[in-house]
């Protein structure tokens, strides 16, 4: 009988997984990732600007409505 090895299956398979995608080569481009952050830096900002106040509160509503149902039904 073989012997078993001692490896835990979850980083072998990490492992292998890894190679086939080949992962650790990924390469970024800086400037492209400048500008995405420069993006979603301003977005949530520019975004609240535009809206009107009545959308605003409309939004904001909803939000607090479906935090709030999340609590109640696991309580």
């Amino acid at each position: 009988m073989p012997k078993r090895s001692s490896k835990n299956i979850n980083e072998i398979a990490s492992k292998i997984v890894n190679q086939a995608t080949d992962e650790a080569h990924i390469v970024k481009n800086p400037a492209a990732v400048a500008l995405s952050r420069l993006g979603g830096l301003k977005g949530g900002r520019v975004r609240a600007e535009r809206l009107s106040p009545e959308r605003r509160r409309e939004i904001a509503v909803k939000a607090s409505r479906a935090r709030w149902s999340k609590i109640t039904q696991s309580a």
